[in-house]
């Protein structure tokens, strides 16, 4: 009996891997299956070197699209490059320097990049900090709506012109489910008098929402499509500041258990590569694509044309932007 109990639990064991992976499949959401010729093409992908970014650097590449990888960290960002380049023979892949918490730096970022190309027909705005303890970007803003909002609006709007020259041309910025708990605080925008992580992870995911609705607006006739992107929930170093993900007990414990229903990166990824590809979405400018690559309704708050207009205005202001 001793060999048919070991048989037995070895079956079982198999079934139990076999229904994990293919849950992880399956809850991992559709594949990007649509045609990507990037040939002649430039992207640029913030927050590239780890992660939704890293993936979809590689496919771009893959696709033969000269890549420009904007992150803070040249080290992480050169062994990730070398990567890519090995697995997709692409060597139009480049590093450069852009730590979204600087707006000199990414000042920096864009001079350089438009002085070295004279086209960029894909933004993609990845970056994000998530759940941060309270501090801020070098001028002073509050780390989450600095780097995934202030960050990539004066990012995008330094890159505005090449975009248009380019056109058609698109610009894909992560923003997440979040949103719909978000609050646009017109008090304290800042959270100087009161900071609660998850509550500035909204608002700046809302902002990113908002954000995408005003410029799709202000680029009407231009070529140039934006879109506000949910890519589910992705297994990144997103979470690094969340103790109650990161522990030794919840990694050993429970993340086997939560495994199968958390996408991996790449997984992740194919939401932000539908929508930077995808035809059909092509007169869908302003739209909010969700992971299963619907477009999907906002939050009321994100749909507020007037409370866009006011964050444009701030968001403006805090980079020091004059814009007609």
């Amino acid at each position: 009996m001793h060999w048919k109990k070991r048989l037995f639990y070895i079956a079982a064991g198999t079934t139990t891997v076999c229904v994990a992976f293919l849950t992880k499949s399956y809850m991992g959401g559709p594949k990007y299956e649509g045609e990507k010729k990037l040939d002649g093409k430039t992207v640029i992908v913030t927050g590239a070197n780890t992660g939704i970014g890293y993936y979809t650097v590689k496919e771009m590449a893959r696709c033969k699209a000269k890549v420009v990888m904007a992150c803070r960290d040249m080290k992480k960002c050169e062994e990730a490059r070398r990567n890519i380049v090995i697995h997709t023979r692409n060597k139009y892949i480049y590093c450069r320097r852009c730590d979204l918490a600087s707006q000199e730096s990414i000042r920096k970022f864009a001079e350089r990049f438009q002085r070295e190309f004279d086209q960029l027909h894909i933004l993609i705005n990845n970056a994000g900090i998530m759940r941060c303890p309270k501090s801020y970007t070098k001028e002073g803003i509050e780390m989450q709506l600095g780097v995934n909002h202030i960050g990539h609006f004066l990012l995008t709007n330094l890159l505005l012109d090449v975009l248009k020259k380019s056109a058609p041309s698109r610009i894909v910025n992560l923003s997440s489910a979040a949103h719909q708990a978000g609050e646009i605080n017109m008090k304290d925008l800042n959270s100087d008098i009161v900071y609660d992580p998850g509550r500035a992870y909204s608002q700046s995911k809302l902002a990113i929402v908002l954000f995408t609705k005003e410029l799709a607006d202000r680029l009407k006739g231009t070529g140039v499509s934006v879109y506000a992107v949910h890519p589910g929930v992705v297994d990144t170093e997103i979470i690094q500041h969340m103790p109650s993900l990161t522990n030794i007990f919840t990694k050993i414990f429970l993340k086997p258990f939560a495994w199968p229903f958390i996408k991996s990166p790449d997984q992740g990824a194919q939401t932000v590569l539908y929508t930077a590809l995808e035809p059909s979405i092509a007169d869908s400018s302003g739209s909010y694509i969700d992971s299963d690559f619907s477009i999907a309704e906002v939050a009321e708050s994100g749909k507020n044309k007037d409370l866009a207009k006011w964050l444009w205005k701030v968001s403006e202001s805090w980079t020091k932007l004059n814009i007609t």
